[in-house]
């Protein structure tokens, strides 16, 4: 892989015009997902006037290459791009004057990882950060020193308890290093729930981008 794989990869847009847009969706899709399912789950998550949506690509499908549980080195590069582009949209949300405050991070998947390692290398006040079936990257014992505060930002988690891909413990682990950043966390393990999202889920995540609905 590149080591910028994601650099030229486009960022969809839906929802409201900029020019009307008072608050910002950016949406992460999962490991041989797409922009175009994730514009199509924005329009499940709220049908509000408000939200516009930033929606990127990754090349091939996938944000990094290997498991979230290998050594972080292995995914560095991957993840320094996916990264970037995760900026870059919300470069474009501030270009349409939409406050990082009203701008609300979601991934599923290995988006829901990338949208967790951005948000606690680049801790500020943020509308939101929904995380589904993902963690942060690394093995057990990965050092956790993120500098900074969330400054109460809302963040959710949720995940299956029969995910092969998330263990628990990981989540717990996510869970408490965004509550040691000063984010205001709610934690959900479903039962029986594999590498999936279920409706639970997309109506908290409805209700967390109602309360910033202008």
């Amino acid at each position: 892989m590149p080591r910028d794989p994601h650099k030229d990869q486009p960022i969809l847009q839906g929802g409201a015009p900029l020019g009307d847009a008072t608050a910002a969706l950016i949406l992460l899709h999962g490991r041989a997902g797409s922009a175009q399912e994730m514009l199509t789950l924005a329009s499940e998550l709220t049908s509000s006037k408000s939200f516009a949506w930033f929606v990127p690509e990754a090349a091939g499908r996938q944000w990094y290459p290997f498991s979230l549980l290998e050594k972080p080195e292995k995914n560095s590069a991957a993840l320094h791009s996916a990264i970037a582009v995760v900026k870059r949209s919300l470069e474009k949300a501030a270009a349409a004057n939409i406050a990082v405050e009203r701008t609300v991070l979601f991934g599923f998947s290995q988006g829901a990882t990338v949208a967790l390692e951005f948000a606690a290398r680049n801790p500020r006040r943020y509308g939101a950060l929904i995380a589904l079936s993902g963690a942060l990257l690394g093995p057990e014992g990965t050092p956790r020193d993120y500098l900074g505060a969330l400054e109460g930002t809302p963040v959710f988690l949720g995940s299956g308890d029969s995910d092969p891909n998330i263990p628990k413990r990981r989540v717990d682990e996510a869970a408490k290093v965004f509550e040691q950043l000063g984010a205001v966390v709610t934690k959900q393990i479903y039962a029986g729930l594999a590498h999936a999202r279920n409706q639970e889920e997309i109506q908290k995540a409805r209700e967390i981008l109602g309360l910033l609905d202008a």
